[in-house]
């Protein structure tokens, strides 16, 4: 006696599917025929995507103080860059306002009383924090391009004597530098 075992119907994979089956195989360097004389298959390495480079810019903490400005890093990468500044006081409130220029640290344009021109010849005008008080924290953000920065404080208060206070000629400025 014969039996016959039926079992469920198997379906055939489609053309498409054993084709990309025979494609990852041959990708693979798995499949190919090679008789004397005749080179093998070719192997084709599969396509990588191309490593993201690290976001440019960042994050730049600034302490503001009698009288200096400390940014934390010394320089950064270029793009977004934000400020994010502290007043740390103790008595006076202070601004931070971003010029780009290549002139020195102390020749930056200024009126007698050490208001520095924000519009002066040599400086670029990038933003600024406005003043605000001990104990806050102000930011900002700036788009900015490779180049030397120059952050002060550029505020000038009048003193109980009658005599002016400029923060800038007092020490509030830094160099920073944007690769």
């Amino acid at each position: 006696m014969i039996s016959i075992h039926t079992s469920p119907r198997r379906t055939k994979p489609s053309r498409s599917a054993g084709l990309a089956i025979l494609m990852s195989l041959s990708m693979a360097g798995l499949t190919g025929c090679s008789s004397a004389g005749a080179s093998p298959a070719a192997t084709v390495a599969p396509t990588v995507a191309p490593t993201v480079a690290p976001s440019a810019g960042g994050t730049v903490d600034v302490v503001l103080q009698e009288f200096a400005i400390l940014p934390s890093v010394p320089s950064i990468e270029h793009g977004k860059v934000t400020f994010a500044a502290t007043n740390t006081g103790p008595d006076d409130a202070h601004e931070l306002v971003v010029f780009r220029t290549d002139l020195g640290i102390r020749n930056l344009p200024a009126s007698a009383e050490g208001k520095v021109d924000e519009e002066g010849a040599g400086l670029t005008f990038i933003g600024e924090i406005e003043e605000f008080d001990p104990g806050k924290t102000g930011t900002a953000t700036f788009d900015l391009a490779a180049g030397r920065y120059v952050l002060v404080c550029n505020i000038v208060q009048d003193e109980p004597d009658g005599t002016k206070e400029s923060h800038y000629l007092m020490g509030m400025s830094t160099e920073f530098t944007v690769k």
